[in-house]
């Protein structure tokens, strides 16, 4: 009733005026409910659907050209806003060849590194292993042999509370046999883990490894809890001139969205490789929003590990460049 009297009353140009009004408040109350509509991607932004680690090899130019400790790893990774750590083998290799990988030595590399841990509030996740041999080996004693060279790590592992070791599965680049060795020597090490609470993982990492098809099926012939796949944005090289894994020029490449898709149902792990960003912060060789699209489809809520490999941008810089993206990237999925 007030406002029927209020129009009866008043002039034309109250009337324009309210009714410019009303128009006002109308298009203020679809501006509020677009805005409402943009808050969801800014929430998502803050809360990703995944915790970030690092991956130790991020800083492996630091470690080996700038005399970096090693063991200052947690340190670093707290300073840069991570939560877990990925640790790499081979970066202990000097300290650790030099005392023959004894038990002493295995102990120490363990208890040090929970100490930084423990000191800078962050989780130990998971340790890559290189160089102790080739799992997929169509040698049975060669085989056997990397098998149980990997046991030391799998106790480090436990005594770290990592979750898995990363492994590498070569010996051989023709895909059948590859399958079989892969199938027999994973097994093993998988069956030695269990009981430990460790889960061993494969990365596409070079060579028949980084055919997503084929590593697939590795995972379900070995049908095994604690086996699975880490994931790699980027290695996805199937063949190289020196006929190699990594020293010399891609000259086949796996279609890399494809071979994440196809690794993820098997993931405990995944590993947000970089190489080089355009002035908007995104990569340049890998679409981002698409590749962490397949890994949320594939119901992934873990841990995203961050692994720089570009050249750039110095380690630090290009560390950054890469969670900050993630961190963008999180809130443009559907």
């Amino acid at each position: 009733m007030k406002r029927r009297r209020f129009i009866e009353n008043g002039a034309k140009a109250g009337i324009a005026f309210s009714l410019l009004g009303i128009h006002a408040c109308k298009q203020s109350s679809k501006e509020t409910k677009d805005s409402a509509a943009e808050k969801p991607v800014k929430v998502a932004e803050k809360n990703p659907f995944f915790e970030l680690s690092l991956a130790q090899w991020s800083i492996h130019r630091m470690i080996r050209e700038e005399g970096l400790d090693p063991y200052l790893f947690a340190e670093k990774a707290k300073s840069w806003g991570f939560k877990g750590l990925e640790y790499v083998s081979q970066l202990y290799r000097d300290e650790l060849e030099a005392e023959s990988y004894s038990v002493e030595a295995m102990q120490n590399f363990v208890d040090k590194n929970n100490l930084e841990a423990k000191k800078h509030g962050l989780r130990n996740l998971l340790i890559m292993i290189d160089g102790e041999g080739p799992l997929a080996s169509l040698d049975v004693d060669k085989r056997t042999q990397a098998v149980k060279n990997h046991h030391k790590w799998v106790d480090a592992a436990a005594a770290m509370g990592c979750h898995s070791i990363r492994v590498n599965l070569q010996g051989t680049m023709e895909p059948e046999p590859w399958v079989k060795a892969s199938v027999d020597g994973l097994t093993q090490l998988a069956t030695y883990a269990k009981d430990k609470n460790v889960n061993i993982i494969v990365e596409n990492h070079g060579g028949p490894s980084s055919n997503g098809s084929w590593l697939a099926e590795v995972m379900r012939k070995v049908n095994l809890d604690n086996c699975g796949t880490l994931p790699d944005f980027g290695n996805f090289c199937v063949k190289r001139e020196s006929g190699g894994y990594y020293d010399s020029a891609c000259i086949e490449e796996y279609d890399i969205y494809q071979g994440v898709k196809e690794l993820m149902p098997y993931a405990k792990a995944v590993s947000a490789k970089t190489y080089d960003f355009d002035k908007n912060g995104n990569e340049v060789k890998i679409d981002y929003v698409k590749m962490m699209q397949i890994v949320k489809q594939a119901g992934y809520n873990g841990f995203v590990g961050v692994e720089y490999e570009g050249d750039a941008l110095n380690e630090e810089e290009g560390i950054i460049a890469t969670k900050d993206l993630l961190i963008k990237v999180a809130g443009q999925l559907i």
